[in-house]
């Protein structure tokens, strides 16, 4: 990864952005368009549905569902950096290798940790017996809502006290815990949800059941330099920053992965950058587009260093925490954001002067996503400045 280095400068990387994000260019469907970003950001269920508007030309949320339900040619899964991804169900098997099964031993002692501090005798113990019968449930049930698995268990209807004695401190249910472990081991999976695509209630499935084969089996650096090349092709090129942030690895995880796709370096504005052997070549400018992203979208949260298409919008369309809030876009650059308020107009919010004609197709296009939307009214999970001004002013 030494040697002379060439420089991809940050029109280049808008360039790419537009293309591979199916941006500049509709994706064929739903599938292809989770794949091309490594899966579609899910912490919010609406990102999902308004992901997919964004980037496939003529779906419909009922497309969306139907490959999530029907087909099942993709999965919602916790991923990179705890975060849930809605991803082509080989890639969740690559994701839990290389991401999530990591997670699954510090979230088991964790609960156990939790079960002992609350008094619970042998809580190693207890938990297994516990989840044991949690699977069993749902392989008689086939799907099931967490009201109905605490029915069938017994040890999912209790609460335990966590944080005591500090401002944390309070109950927490263990069909929440129990089912989020399980989830994070591989062994259930997030099925269809109780009510529309905004709802954020799951019922719950076994995963070899419903994907038709464990998510588990494949060599952990086989998986994370499968997850890294996927990265490098969509986001790309990007610094070792972006990489380990995005997704979620120390250091030397992220360059020992870097090392096994053979990345090779390069010169960007904002430092040393990767793209993958023989992804040095220039890409064509694509067509100028516009676009209306929701929050948490997988382009927005990409990279950790964003300055090349944030600019200094960052205080007023992230929250505090940095969760970004729905966003405009214009050729690769972030120009404003938007907002649904509650009489379900789609109003937008220019934060850069991107002349008359665009702001025609800006405007155009937030009439189709407010058509698109319907009757529902989404509210972004994580509140931002702008978008709280947008809803302000109904």
């Amino acid at each position: 990864m030494g040697g002379t280095r060439i420089q991809i400068d940050d029109g280049q990387r808008r360039a790419r952005l537009g293309r591979r994000h199916h941006l500049a260019k509709a994706a064929a469907d739903v599938a292809t368009a989770a794949r091309s970003l490594v899966g579609l950001h899910s912490s919010d269920p609406a990102s999902v549905y308004l992901a997919a508007q964004a980037r496939v030309a003529g779906v419909t949320p009922d497309d969306v569902a139907a490959a999530l339900y029907d087909e099942r040619s993709l999965v919602r899964v916790l991923g990179m950096r705890r975060t849930m991804f809605v991803v082509p169900t080989d890639l969740a098997r690559v994701i839990h290798a290389a991401v999530t099964q990591h997670l699954a031993a510090g979230e088991h002692t964790r609960t156990i940790k939790m079960l002992t501090d609350a008094g619970v005798a042998d809580a190693e113990a207890w938990l297994d017996g516990v989840a044991e019968a949690t699977v069993s449930a749902l392989r008689r049930r086939g799907e099931a809502v967490a009201t109905q698995l605490r029915d069938d268990v017994a040890g999912l209807r209790e609460k335990v006290r966590v944080g005591v004695g500090t401002k944390w401190e309070g109950d927490i249910g263990l069909s929440t815990r129990t089912l989020f472990l399980l989830a994070t081991e591989g062994r259930i999976v997030r099925a269809r949800p109780r009510g529309t695509w905004i709802s954020t209630q799951y019922r719950w499935a076994l995963a070899e059941d419903w994907l038709g084969e464990p998510l588990a089996g494949i060599a952990p650096r086989r998986a994370a330099a499968d997850l890294l090349g996927a990265w490098l092709r969509a986001y790309g090129p990007g610094t070792l920053v972006d990489m380990k942030w995005w997704t979620g690895w120390t250091v030397a995880k992220t360059k020992a992965a870097l090392a096994d796709v053979g990345a090779v370096e390069v010169d960007l504005s904002d430092g040393i950058g990767f793209v993958l052997p023989g992804d040095i070549e220039s890409v064509d400018e694509p067509d100028p587009w516009v676009a209306l992203l929701p929050g948490l979208d997988s382009t927005v949260m990409g990279w950790k260093q964003r300055s090349w298409y944030l600019g200094d919008h960052s205080a007023r369309l992230f929250d505090s925490n940095g969760n970004a809030g729905p966003t405009v876009w214009c050729d690769g650059r972030v120009v404003g954001g938007w907002a649904q308020r509650r009489t379900g107009e789609v109003v937008t919010e220019l934060l850069d002067d991107v002349g008359r004609a665009r702001r025609a197709v800006i405007d155009r296009k937030a009439a189709e996503l407010e058509e698109w939307i319907g009757d529902l009214r989404v509210t972004p999970r994580f509140r931002t400045p702008l978008e709280r001004l947008i809803i302000a002013e109904d």
